[in-house]
């Protein structure tokens, strides 16, 4: 394998994988956002793209967005997310991949612009508003590049990150073309309060409203041992959605590990047949899996 250490701004990775060359870069985006009351904040995020240098023409963009810690420290202590065997997964599948931190975690720092206030009296929906902002500021900046498809996007995300892709689905902005939610909600501590979210009605209440706009198809997906949601919060909250209107498939997997909520990291074997599946619905031309038959483990 050929290795080769560029030097832009910050440091880039290039890794020779078959016959794609997956560049690993970073940069610091400016994004503007609104928090839960009303005050606006404008700083940069660390943003993380893979691609493939060797790419012939233009790619859809996917962006991944991570989840939330229940903790304070641990939000701090992310780091720079990069879900990097996903991402890469990704680019051999023809995509453009974006991650980004967030405002208020690891590299990125600031506020907790996310904060949807006490476990009893929850108000999420300017949390998961914020969070989609900056996930459209990351696909707008994408979209100025030369090897970028402006009309192709598709918005992934886990935990967190999975409620915000459904946030982004219902504002239905225009060439993102499909969502993929993994694990998605909010107000979880497997610690503390294991399977039992805070204020799951609201939760559900929040999803109902989403499906009455969202026209982007979307995948949920879930665990039956998930020990932020449990195995029946997310099946109601999928039902609101899809009763308000909303397009969307539910698969549920059976108990992995301790904590299935972490199957988009730990278990990607598993999900990955489903999301192929799922994505050439959309028109996407994914590559066939040689370890399809190891998500029955």
């Amino acid at each position: 394998m050929r290795r080769i250490v560029l030097a832009i701004g910050a440091a880039l990775l290039l890794v020779s994988h078959a016959q794609a060359r997956i560049v690993e870069e970073q940069s610091d985006l400016p994004v503007e956002v609104v928090d839960a009351y009303g005050k606006k904040i404008a700083q940069s995020i660390k943003l993380t793209v893979f691609r493939d240098d060797a790419a012939a023409g233009p790619q859809p963009v996917l962006v991944i967005n991570h989840g939330r810690a229940a903790d304070p420290q641990d939000r701090v202590a992310l780091g720079r997310a990069r879900y990097s065997d996903n991402a890469r997964w990704f680019v051999q599948q023809g995509f453009v991949v974006a991650v980004p931190t967030r405002i208020g975690y690891g590299v990125s720092g600031g506020e907790d612009v996310e904060d949807t206030g006490a476990c009893n009296n929850k108000r999420y929906p300017p949390g998961y508003a914020a969070a989609a902002q900056q996930t459209l500021q990351v696909l707008a900046a994408l979209r100025g590049r030369a090897q970028v498809r402006k009309d192709r996007s598709v918005v992934i995300g886990q935990s967190y990150g999975g409620a915000t892709a459904v946030t982004v689905a219902s504002l239905n902005p225009e060439g993102v073309v499909a969502a993929i939610n993994f694990a998605g909600g909010g107000g979880g501590n497997p610690k503390t309060q294991p399977e039992r979210p805070c204020a799951p009605q609201r939760l559900e209440a929040m999803f109902r409203d989403y499906g009455a706009t969202a026209k982007v198809p979307m995948l949920w997906v879930y665990t039956e041992n998930d020990k932020y949601f449990g195995p029946s919060y997310p099946k109601e909250w999928f039902e609101a959605f899809r009763k308000a209107g909303g397009t969307a498939e539910f698969v549920q997997f059976p108990p992995h590990g301790d904590d299935g909520h972490s199957l988009f990291s730990a278990f990607p074997a598993v999900w990955r047949p489903a999301v192929v599946e799922f994505l050439r619905k959309q028109g996407f031309e994914m590559k066939d899996l040689k370890d399809a038959k190891e998500g029955a483990k």
